[in-house]
């Protein structure tokens, strides 16, 4: 089950107050950018955040699911939780670096 237009509306809104938030759509999902960077994944109506060691004692009792099959283990967040959304945010910004730029390959 992809996520829902109104779902991915309802995440954009609890976010409010929080500034440069875009989202994207791949594949059906959401990611969820704050300052170009990727922080929040959105998939089948449930907001997940990587598991970085930066975010292990503010997220100790999250329980965790992987996005889709191959992925790694994400905790789920309680996206209406705005204190908790705004320090996982607050955490994760500063140490995710912003996607590399890929490079369109020259036709032939």
């Amino acid at each position: 089950m992809a996520t829902s237009k109104e779902y991915i509306e309802f995440v954009c809104e609890q976010l409010e107050g929080i500034e440069n938030v875009t989202c994207r759509k791949m594949f059906g999902e959401y990611m969820v950018y704050v300052n170009g960077k990727p922080l929040l994944l959105v998939c089948d109506n449930t907001v997940m955040v990587k598991k970085a060691p930066e975010l292990a004692a503010l997220m100790q009792d999250a329980p965790d699911a992987v996005p889709y099959e191959g992925a790694k283990p994400h905790y789920l967040l309680d996206i209406e939780n705005r204190e908790l959304v705004c320090e996982a945010i607050a955490i994760l910004e500063p140490v995710t670096p912003l996607p590399k730029k890929r490079t369109k390959k020259k036709a032939e």
